[in-house]
C-alpha cells in the first residue's frame, strides 16, 4: 500500500523549526541592520505560511494546502522538504505527474533526502511503474534502512515484478521494524507462490496472520437448525468478484446447475446483481441475492447469519483479504472454501477446503487447518457463458518457428520461471516468446524483464512483450502463440482454462504444492496429459522437442481446430456433473455437523 503525506509528520516540522530558530539566533548578525530586518520579516512570513499549509493539510483542505506550500516555496525555493510536502499534497489530489516533478526538484536540491525518495517511489508505484518505484525505494532503504514503510513498499514493487522471495524478505524487514498488518498480509497472500516456501512455511505464515489480525472465534456460538430431512439445504456463496465474468466460469457453471428442488441458493456479493448477469448468472426464482458491498464485515456476517444457512462457501480466499473477517465471525454452522483458496487458509473458522485428487496429496493434509474434501472431477471445471473470439490457426503454420507464450500476471513470472523459459529458448534456436500482462504496459517494466532474460543468455529480439487489453482483445492475443508455457510454482487457473478454450495447449509440470498443480488438474480433465511434464527438467525437454519437430505446426493446427469440441465433451466442461458432486459434498458436510450435535448435545 502506498503511504502518502510522509513528509508532513512531527520530524519534518521539527527540522524546519530548528532551521528557523537558527536563523533567529543570529545567522544574519554580521549583515547591515536593514538586510537583517528584511530577512527576519521574510522568515516570519515563511513561518506563518508553513504553519498555514500544515493546518490546511490537517484539515484535508488539499487545494488550499497546495497553494500555501507553493507560496512557501516562493519565499524559500531551495528547501527540499517543502518541495516534498507539496508533492505529497499533490499526490493526495491525484496529480501524480506534478507530484513527481516536486519530488524530483527536491532531490535535485538534496540528493540524499530520504523522504523525497520514499514519496517518489510511492508516486511511481501508484502509476504502476513498478521498476522505477523499486529503484526509488531501494535508494530510500539505503538512506534509511530502519524506515518500515520504505521496506514494505519496496517489497510490494518487487512482488509485482515477479521477485516474490525478495519481496517477502522486505516484508519481513518491515515487520521487524514495527509494521504489522500490511507486510504480514502481503506475506500471507504471496507465500503460496514463493519458490522457496514449503507447506510448513505457508501454514505458519497464514496461521500467524489469522491469529493476529482476525477477530477471535466465539466458543459459545451455537446454531439452531431444523433437521435436514424433508427440506432443502440452504447454501450460501460469499464473493467479491461475481461481476468478473472471466473469473466466474467455474462458479456460474456450478450455480446454474444446482438442483433447486434440493438446495436453495444464497449469494452474498460485493457487486450489484445487475453487474453479475452478463457474466452468465441465470437467477432462479428461489435464489436470494444480497448486495453486501455497503456493509461492514460485522453487518455482512449478521446478514448471512439471518439467512440461517446450512453451509457458507467462501469464493474469495486471500484475493479479498478484507472479507476474511466475515468468515472469522462464523455466520454459518458449516463453512467451506472452494475455487479461490489454493493453499490452507490457516484459519480455524473454515471447516472444509474443496479440491481434487491432483492438487492435494494425502500426505500433505497435515499442513492444512481445514479438512480436505476431494471432488471426483477437476475442482476448476468450467463453462464459458459469454462471447469470446474464435480460435485461429497457430502462427507456426506461417512463421517458420514456434512461438511460446504466456498471458499470466507478472507476479507469477519469478526468476526461476525466467531461467527455465530462457533454457527452453536456448535449446530452441528458431523459437520466440510472447508475453502480455498489465505490468508490461510500462516501458520500464518491460526493460526490467528483458534484462532478466538477457542475463540468462537470451537476446531481446526473441521476446515480444505487450501490456493489458480489454478481455476480448486479450483473449484474441492467444492467436499469436502456438503453445502456452505455464508459470510455477503459481500455475495458471483462469489463464490455463482460457488458453485451452482459445485452442492453445498449455505445457506444465506437477509441482510440490496445490498452486503448482492447478494446471495439471485442468489438463488431466481435458484429456491433455501429453502436456503435463513430470518435472521442471521434463518440462524443458518437452518444450524444446516441440520446437524442434517439423511436424509440430500441423499437429498443433489439428489440435486447435478440435479443441473446443474436445473440451465440451470432456469432464473439464461438465458443470452439471460438478454441481452434483458439490451437492454430494454439501450433504456430507451437513450430515457431519448434525452428527457432532448429537455427540455434544448442542449446536456449534
Amino acid at each position: 500500500m502506498s503511504l502518502s503525506l510522509t513528509g508532513l509528520g512531527d520530524s519534518p516540522r521539527e527540522r524546519l523549526r530548528d532551521r528557523l530558530q537558527a536563523a533567529g539566533r543570529g545567522a544574519f548578525s554580521s549583515r547591515p541592520a536593514g538586510i537583517i530586518l528584511r530577512a527576519m520579516s521574510k522568515t516570519a512570513r515563511l513561518r506563518r505560511t508553513i504553519e498555514k499549509a500544515r493546518a490546511l493539510t490537517s484539515e484535508k483542505r488539499w487545494d488550499e494546502a497546495a497553494a500555501a506550500y507553493r507560496e512557501a516555496l516562493r519565499l524559500c525555493p531551495t528547501d527540499a522538504e517543502l518541495h516534498t510536502c507539496l508533492g505529497d499534497v499533490l499526490q493526495t489530489l491525484g496529480q501524480g505527474g506534478e507530484a513527481i516533478a516536486a519530488y524530483e526538484k527536491a532531490l535535485q536540491l538534496h540528493p540524499h533526502f530520504h523522504p523525497a525518495w520514499y514519496s517518489l517511489g510511492c508516486a511511481w508505484l501508484a502509476k504502476d511503474e513498478d521498476a522505477i518505484a523499486a529503484s526509488c525505494f531501494e535508494k530510500a532503504v539505503a538512506l534509511n534502512p530502519r524506515h518500515a514503510p520504505s521496506q514494505h513498499n519496496l517489497g510490494k514493487a518487487l512482488y509485482k515484478l515477479g521477485l516474490t522471495d525478495e519481496s517477502i524478505e522486505r516484508f519481513r524487514a518491515a515487520i521487524a521494524l514495527g509494521e504489522g498488518f500490511l507486510p504480514r498480509t502481503a506475506i500471507a497472500t504471496a507465500i503460496p507462490g514463493s519458490p522457496t516456501a514449503d507447506h510448513q512455511a505457508v501454514l505458519e505464515a497464514r496461521r500467524q496472520w489469522a491469529q493476529i489480525h482476525l477477530p477471535p472465534a466465539d466458543p459459545a456460538k451455537a446454531f439452531v437448525r431444523q433437521p435436514p430431512d424433508g427440506r432443502r439445504l440452504r447454501i450460501g456463496y460469499l464473493c467479491s468478484f461475481f461481476q468478473s465474468a472471466n473469473w466466474m466460469k467455474p462458479v456460474w457453471g456450478l450455480l446454474n446447475h444446482h438442483d433447486r428442488q434440493r438446495f436453495q441458493v444464497f449469494l452474498f456479493s460485493d457487486a450489484a446483481e445487475a453487474a453479475c448477469v452478463p457474466g452468465g448468472y441465470a437467477r432462479h426464482p428461489t435464489d436470494q441475492f444480497h448486495d453486501i458491498s455497503g456493509l461492514s464485515n460485522a453487518a455482512a456476517a449478521e446478514r448471512i447469519e439471518a439467512c440461517e444457512l446450512d453451509v457458507l462457501v467462501d469464493l474469495n480466499g486471500f484475493s479479498r483479504v478484507s472479507r476474511l473477517a466475515v468468515l472469522a465471525l462464523q455466520p454459518a454452522p458449516v463453512q467451506a472454501a472452494w475455487f479461490n483458496m489454493y493453499a490452507t487458509s490457516g484459519m480455524a473458522c473454515y471447516d472444509y477446503l474443496v479440491g481434487d485428487e491432483h492438487v492435494v496429496l494425502p500426505e500433505e493434509e497435515g499442513f492444512y487447518t481445514e479438512k480436505i474434501l476431494r471432488l471426483p472431477c477437476c475442482y476448476l471445471t468450467f463453462e464459458v457463458l459469454y462471447p469470446v473470439p474464435e480460435a485461429t490457426d497457430p502462427p507456426a503454420r506461417t512463421a517458420g518457428g514456434l512461438t511460446f507464450g504466456c498471458l499470466a500476471s507478472q507476479y507469477k513470472i519469478t526468476p526461476q520461471v525466467v531461467e527455465t523459459w530462457s533454457e527452453i529458448l536456448r535449446l530452441s534456436p528458431g523459437a520466440k516468446l510472447f508475453l502480455k500482462n498489465a505490468t508490461l504496459g510500462r516501458a520500464a517494466n518491460r526493460e526490467f524483464l528483458l534484462q532478466r532474460f538477457e542475463r540468462c543468455g537470451v537476446s531481446r529480439d526473441r521476446i515480444e512483450m505487450e501490456g493489458p487489453a480489454d478481455h476480448v482483445p486479450f483473449l484474441a492475443a492467444y492467436g499469436r502463440m502456438d503453445v502456452a508455457l505455464d508459470t510455477f510454482p503459481y500455475n495458471g487457473g483462469t489463464t490455463t482454462s482460457e488458453a485451452l478454450w482459445q485452442g492453445v495447449p498449455v505445457l506444465t509440470f506437477r509441482g510440490d504444492r496445490w498452486a503448482a498443480r492447478q494446471s495439471a488438474s485442468i489438463l488431466s480433465a481435458a484429456g491433455l496429459n501429453a502436456f503435463i511434464a513430470d518435472s521442471r527438467e521434463d518440462y524443458v525437454r518437452r518444450a524444446a522437442a516441440m520446437a524442434q519437430a517439423s511436424e509440430t505446426p500441423l499437429w498443433l493446427a489439428e489440435l486447435r481446430r478440435a479443441m473446443r469440441s474436445r473440451l465440451a465433451a470432456s469432464s473439464l466442461c461438465d458443470t452439471a456433473a460438478l454441481a452434483r458432486h458439490m451437492e454430494a459434498l454439501y450433504g456430507r458436510m451437513v450430515e457431519a455437523w448434525w452428527a457432532r450435535q448429537g455427540q455434544s448435545g448442542r449446536g456449534r
